[in-house]
């Protein structure tokens, strides 16, 4: 039976807040530990104790090492595998060799999003219609044995109802100390999960994990959250809380943040609070002694950081996106003046590439993978010529012109009638994957999804001639500043090591040229509207997806822009809707090179 999400919400007249629970039941207390039979203390010498807190961050949708875009095994050039079921081997082994009771398992969140699995158990076979299903997701981390988990952005991306039905569905609390509810400013989800750990010694240490998420949600899923929750900084929160975790008694805090370790923010100066911010928590809050850090898809084993106030060394420990790594904090205990101390402690990742699937997962969900792999299989057209993405981050292809076309023509359509119909539309669209294609002859849904793998919606902003501009012009950063006549390596033309290639966006309607020999900030030049340079007071239409036009990547102008039209509709969903409409995807109704990479006007390819 699902378990109700309120197990996890025990009051205390102290704080208001959960009680301490090791998986929904009350902790045994220090009596009921000595009384359980405890080990004796060998004399004379201090009682020590160890145990290791294991770790997931970004799951993504991801239980198999498959790719539901491909149709085929997961692989990337370091030969990666992804998905909870090599995760639950790694677990399984390190419980093994450490003892079960001297574990815990944790995760930083995005856990429901990302994945055509955990798509078609949102939306196609919901989770939340009557007598539904269970999501894959609980399934798994159910089976494998999850102790918390702190909530991530992307699990609000389908609506709060399936955010909560989700974590109905979880054996585990989902935690969110400053996912606040909109009203009473209270905490929405359970700020704190907490669990005794027997040692030989009688003497049972109290470990709690803090869960911290992610500001920008108030930003990036605006419509499904204003008016319902507010997301106050981590920095604000953890100090609020650590402290009270301590007067309870907690000789061990682990922060788990769906926040990144590097102090800077996308959403520039729309929200007070940082985006990344698990580096300045461990420098500002004391009381922590380890932070599993999310949200960045970056692999970091071990990183310190020293606490101003105490000079004490957090670890902070990030494993990589998907299941592709398991975190490890080995905590070294000693018993002194009537408490546990953290004497020692520290971190490493285990590589999933190196287990096989725990065939109790693949076993446990076969049949919705078998569901989904059908579903993504559906064809829904034809094309007259195969298309690719592989050189998208520095050619304008026809695949992404595919993308900007169909948003082109539906937010042409909508504003049909109205007191914008008469201005020209252009659209913006990035390479979200350099691997997606459309294949010459049948496109299935997986091919038309491919292109986004995101789940943003479709919105219209009016912006002006001088504000396009500067919205390119900040795009354009994106290049490496490569001289003209020296020799260009594409692999090495891009920042894409600091700007996501989802932070580059191309504009369709319009053509330009951007001289990457140039410093950033004056690289767009040749701008131009059916072939006449753009007036800086001229309007457009700009069709631009909800993450960019609620602030994502911090693009000029755009969030403060005039919305003129949005919609509920997927981007991904619309443009598998348009490949049926059509029947037949022709590239010369569409493609054009509209921008081009240039160096003192000679074009670089």
């Amino acid at each position: 039976m699902p378990l109700n999400r309120r197990k996890f919400l025990g009051t205390s007249a102290a704080t208001g807040a959960g009680v301490a629970l090791t998986g929904g039941v009350v902790a045994p207390s220090v009596a009921e530990a000595r009384s359980a039979g405890a080990e004796g203390r060998p004399g004379g010498r201090a009682k020590r104790y160890s145990f290791t807190v294991l770790g997931t961050t970004d799951l993504h949708g991801n239980v198999f090492n498959w790719d539901y875009f491909t149709d085929k095994e997961f692989d990337d050039k370091d030969h990666n595998d992804v998905g909870l079921a090599k995760i639950s081997t790694l677990v399984n082994e390190v419980r093994a060799e450490k003892g079960r009771r001297n574990t815990l398992l944790i995760d930083a969140g995005d856990t429901i999003q990302g994945t055509q699995l955990s798509y078609y158990y949102a939306k196609v076979d919901p989770i939340t219609a009557a007598r539904g299903p269970v999501h894959p997701m609980a399934q798994a981390m159910n089976a494998i044995g999850y102790d918390a988990a702190a909530l991530g952005n992307h699990e609000f991306n389908y609506g709060i109802p399936v955010l909560r039905k989700f974590e109905e569905q979880c054996d585990f609390p989902l935690l969110g100390a400053n996912a606040l509810d909109a009203k009473t400013q209270r905490p929405a989800f359970p700020p704190y999960f907490m669990k005794c750990l027997r040692t030989p010694h009688g003497r049972d240490v109290k470990v709690a994990v803090l869960g911290l998420t992610n500001p920008g949600i108030a930003i990036w899923d605006k419509a499904n959250v204003q008016g319902k929750m507010t997301f106050p900084g981590l920095e604000e929160q953890a100090a609020k809380w650590v402290p009270r975790l301590r007067s309870m008694g907690a000789d061990v805090v682990i922060v788990s943040a769906h926040s990144g370790s590097s102090g800077t923010s996308s959403y520039g100066d729309q929200l007070p609070y940082v985006e990344n911010a698990a580096g300045l928590v461990a420098e500002q809050v004391p009381g922590i002694d380890a932070i599993l850090v999310g949200h960045a898809h970056t692999e970091i084993p071990e990183y310190f950081v020293e606490n101003k106030a105490t000079g004490k060394k957090v670890v902070l420990s990030e494993p990589l996106k998907w299941g592709q790594r398991l975190t490890l904090f080995d905590f070294d205990l000693v018993w002194a003046r009537g408490r546990w101390t953290v004497e020692k402690v520290g971190a490493k990742v285990l590589n999933s590439n190196a287990a096989v699937e725990d065939e109790k997962i693949t076993r446990l969900l076969a049949d919705e993978h078998k569901k989904v792999v059908a579903y993504v299989n559906q064809v829904i057209g034809t094309s007259l010529e195969a298309m690719s993405t592989a050189e998208g981050p520095y050619k304008d292809v026809a695949i992404i012109d595919l993308i900007n076309q169909v948003q082109r023509e539906t937010v042409a359509e909508a504003l049909k009638g109205g007191a914008y119909a008469a201005l020209p539309v252009l659209s913006q669209a990035s390479c979200f994957s350099r691997t997606a294609r459309i294949p010459a002859g049948e496109v299935t849904i997986r091919d038309a999804a491919g292109l986004y793998p995101f789940e943003n919606t479709l919105e219209a902003r009016l912006v002006t001639g001088a504000q396009l501009k500067e919205y390119l012009e900040f795009s354009a950063r994106y290049y490496v500043q490569t001289p003209a006549g020296a020799p260009v390596d594409p692999a090495k033309l891009t920042n894409a090591d600091k700007i996501p290639d989802y932070n580059y966006d191309a504009v369709y309607g319009v053509t330009y040229e951007i001289d990457v020999a140039k410093p950033v900030g004056s690289r767009i030049v040749k701008l131009a509207f059916e072939g006449k340079d753009i007036d800086p007071k001229a309007e457009f239409v700009l069709a631009v997806n909800n993450y960019r036009a609620s602030g994502g990547g911090n693009f000029p102008h755009i969030a403060g822009a005039k919305q003129l039209w949005a919609n509920s509709e997927e981007i991904r969903n619309t443009i598998i809707g348009w490949v049926k409409a059509k029947g037949t995807v022709d590239p010369g109704e569409f493609a054009s090179v509209g921008w081009r990479l240039t160096r003192d006007g000679v074009p670089v390819f």
